[in-house]
This record gives C-alpha cells, structure tokens and sequence, in this order.
C-alpha cells in the first residue's frame, strides 16, 4: 500500500506555510482599509 500512496503523492510533506506578516499592513496581503484622503 505504501508504493501506491507514493505514486499518487500522499506521503509527500506540504511545504505551504503562512506568509510573514509584512510592515504596514494588517496581515500577509490584507491591506488596511484604502481612503481616497
């Protein structure tokens, strides 16, 4: 059973990771809230 998991990638360790909160804005990618002034 192990070198069926293998062929369709299961045993393989998911690099996704959460994106570091940057300067300036709220989260990774969230900006805060625009105004035109």
């Amino acid at each position: 059973f192990r070198p069926a998991l293998k062929k369709a990638g299961l045993l393989t360790r998911d690099a996704r990771m959460k994106e570091r909160k940057k300067y300036g804005l709220k989260r990774a990618r969230k900006a805060p809230q625009y105004t035109k002034r």
